[in-house]
């Protein structure tokens, strides 16, 4: 297993897909990874949906133009519910999206571990997946992970490795 942060430093947004299959005992260690990630209160208002049929994939496909994800053989989808997710008490803040992003970082982190790799997909259309899917219609949906092997040449973008000096992003105060 890999330290941590080695893990963090490696894991980077795939776009070139081999299209291999996921077996299963994978995807429910990557699903697992999501259903134990912390949430609000731990209310675990969250959904993740599986789409693997070709025909399911096709039609979510039909919400985006990241065409590159394709290949993929599973896609997940995450959500959060904001009648069951965690709300502040002082500003109101519904933390449906937060608990949702989360869900998908620690699924992303198991795909890298596993040997997989994926992307988190923000640019689709969440109106065109409600209508195709009704049961997504109630939930704020936050991503789309697409998860496949990696096909041979594909390297991290080069904004990956373009951090921020430290200076500008933490504050003590």
């Amino acid at each position: 297993m890999k330290e941590f942060l080695q893990l963090v430093h490696d894991r980077y947004s795939v776009r070139q897909f081999d299209g291999r299959e996921i077996p299963e005992e994978d995807l429910k260690k990557i699903i697992e990874a999501g259903i134990y990630a912390p949430t609000g209160k731990n209310s675990q208002g969250i959904k993740i949906w599986v789409f693997r049929s070709e025909e399911a994939r096709r039609k979510l496909l039909s919400c985006t133009k990241m065409s590159f994800i394709e290949p993929a053989k599973v896609i997940l989808a995450v959500g959060g519910d904001p009648e069951a997710a965690w709300v502040r008490p002082f500003d109101g803040k519904n933390f449906a999206d937060v608990d949702a992003a989360i869900v998908i970082t620690h699924m992303m982190l198991e795909i890298h571990e596993l040997g997989y790799g994926s992307t988190w997909i923000g640019h689709f259309d969440v109106n065109a997946l409600g209508e195709l899917y009704p049961e997504t219609k109630k939930y704020s949906m936050v991503g789309l992970l697409p998860v496949s092997g990696i096909a041979p040449g594909c390297t991290p973008s080069e904004r990956h490795s373009q951090i921020r000096p430290i200076s500008e992003l933490v504050e003590e105060l």
